[in-house]
């Protein structure tokens, strides 16, 4: 498949923008999560350490090569941009990917309860299940072997006791999945766990919302 990849001046402004965005919901706290973009197959544009995602600017960004060497910034590269370079080795698909710590998701990772319930159609049609990761020490190697084996199949993920990954083909979808998982993650806590019922779609109910979404039958019967 072939990434229609941005400019580097776009990709910038859409880190920034969205940056803010994850900011002001709550999404990120402090220096909180990071954020990248693909710019070519061996160029990644990235978010530095230590700067709040509300207070970025253009020129703050990094880019990075597929070994996560700086080819141009001054800044110093998180020690998560192992994660972000993990999903785009895996998947040559992904294009943009937002590491976040979005209140009702994270609590889900510190249960380490994934979000694997088709029980919001919406939620079906833009995440699919959500798995959770195995746990592994932020800021190491263990983390990116975490997430390796969901780079293919899914489209967001809990990192138990951390926070949530979501990617997609460009940084507007990936975006909206994270906004999307938090929601979900709302829904189901207020149902199952405050209202104490959360009725599951049957196999025929999803795959009819899939179906009639443009998704297909992604879901089959035991």
């Amino acid at each position: 498949m072939n990434i229609n990849y941005p400019e580097p001046e776009e990709a910038r402004a859409a880190i920034v923008d969205i940056g803010r965005r994850m900011y002001e919901r709550g999404y990120v706290a402090a220096n909180d999560g990071n954020i990248s973009v693909r710019l070519s197959d061996n160029h990644i544009l990235i978010t530095p350490t230590g700067v709040s995602k509300g207070d970025l600017t253009p020129e703050m960004l990094l880019i990075v090569d597929s070994e996560g060497n700086i080819i141009k910034g001054t800044g110093r590269i998180s020690s998560e941009s192992p994660m972000h370079l993990c999903l785009y080795s895996y998947n040559p698909h992904i294009a943009a990917v937002v590491h976040a710590h979005p209140v009702a998701a994270t609590a889900f990772a510190v249960a380490r309860i994934p979000l694997d319930k088709a029980v919001y159609p919406e939620s079906l049609v833009l995440l699919g299940d959500v798995p959770l990761a195995p746990y592994a020490t932020p800021g190491t190697l263990e983390v990116p072997q975490s997430i390796a084996p969901f780079a293919k199949t899914h489209r967001a993920l809990l990192l138990a006791n951390h926070g949530v990954l979501a990617w997609g083909r460009d940084l507007r979808e990936a975006w909206f999945r994270l906004d999307a998982l938090e929601n979900y993650a709302k829904i189901y806590m207020c149902s199952r766990f405050i209202l104490n019922s959360a009725a599951e779609l049957s196999v025929d109910e999803q795959n009819s919302i899939l179906i009639t979404a443009g998704e297909g039958d992604r879901v089959k019967s035991e």
